[in-house]
C-alpha cells in the first residue's frame, strides 16, 4: 500500500508542475471549463463561510491566524484584508510564490501575510485561530488523526477545517469518477466520515461549535469550527 509520505510528495509533485497549472486557474477569475468552475464556486463557497464566521464573531482585526495550506491565498488575502495577523503555508512552492503575487496586488505592505513554502507537518509556532481548508482529501484516515494532533498543538482558542465526507452516496460517486481518471487527476482522494473527524477532534481537546456543507455538482464539503472543550 502507498505510504503516506509517498502521497505527501505525489501532492508536492503535482502542485508543482500540471496541478499548479489546473487549480491557479480555478482559484482565480480567468476562463475555465464546466467543471473547474463549479469546483471554483464551491470552494469560495467554503472560504465565504470561514470568513462570515470570523465577521458574526466581530472581528478579525489583530487576531493570529495560520492558513495551512494556503494555494493561491484564497483565504489569506481576505483574511489580511480584515486586520488578521496570517501565517499562511502550502506544500508547494509555486502555490506560495502566486498567493505572494496575488497578495501584493491587493494589500498594502503592512497587511502582508507571512507566506511560506512548508510542509504541514513542520508548521510551528502558535496561534489563535488555525485553518486548514481542503487539504485532508489528501491523507489517509491515520495520517489526518496525525495531521489533526499536530494542527491542535498550534491553536489556542479554534480549529477550522474542511475534508470530503465518507458516506454511501460520495463513496459510490468517487469510484464512478476513478473510472475516468483525466489528464488532471493525478492525486489520489480520500474520504473522511464526520464521525471520525470528530473523534480526532475530542482526542485532542477539541468539541464542534459550527459546521457547514458545501455541495455542488463537483465539489462537496463538511466544514467545522471546532473549539477547546471547557473544563
Amino acid at each position: 500500500m502507498t505510504s503516506a509520505t509517498d502521497d505527501k510528495t505525489i501532492v508536492r509533485d503535482y502542485f508543482n508542475a500540471q496541478g499548479f497549472d489546473r487549480w491557479s486557474r480555478i482559484y482565480g477569475d480567468g476562463q475555465v471549463n464546466k467543471v473547474q468552475r463549479d469546483i471554483r464556486e464551491g470552494h469560495q463557497q467554503t472560504v465565504d463561510h470561514v470568513l462570515y464566521w470570523f465577521k458574526q464573531d466581530g472581528s478579525a482585526d489583530g487576531l493570529t491566524v495560520c492558513d495551512a495550506g494556503c494555494g493561491v491565498g484564497s483565504l489569506s488575502i481576505p483574511l489580511a484584508s480584515m486586520g488578521a495577523q496570517v501565517s499562511a503555508s502550502d506544500i508547494s512552492e509555486k502555490m506560495v510564490e502566486e498567493a505572494k503575487v496575488r497578495a501584493q496586488a491587493t494589500l498594502s505592505s503592512e497587511a502582508l501575510p507571512n507566506f511560506t513554502a512548508q510542509d504541514l507537518e513542520t508548521l510551528d509556532g502558535r496561534y489563535h485561530t488555525v485553518v486548514c481548508l481542503d487539504v485532508l482529501i489528501h491523507y489517509l484516515l491515520d495520517k489526518a488523526g496525525d495531521m489533526i494532533a499536530h494542527l491542535s498543538s498550534l491553536a489556542e482558542e479554534r480549529l477550522i477545517m474542511s475534508f470530503a465526507p465518507k458516506n454511501a452516496f460520495y463513496t459510490v460517486l468517487k469510484r464512478i469518477g476513478e473510472f475516468f481518471p483525466g489528464p488532471s487527476k493525478a492525486t489520489r482522494a480520500y474520504l473522511h466520515s464526520e464521525a471520525d473527524i470528530r473523534a480526532a477532534l475530542k482526542a485532542n481537546g477539541w468539541q464542534i461549535k459550527r459546521k457547514e456543507f458545501t455541495a455542488t455538482q463537483f465539489y462537496f464539503s463538511r466544514l467545522v469550527e471546532a473549539v477547546r472543550i471547557a473544563d
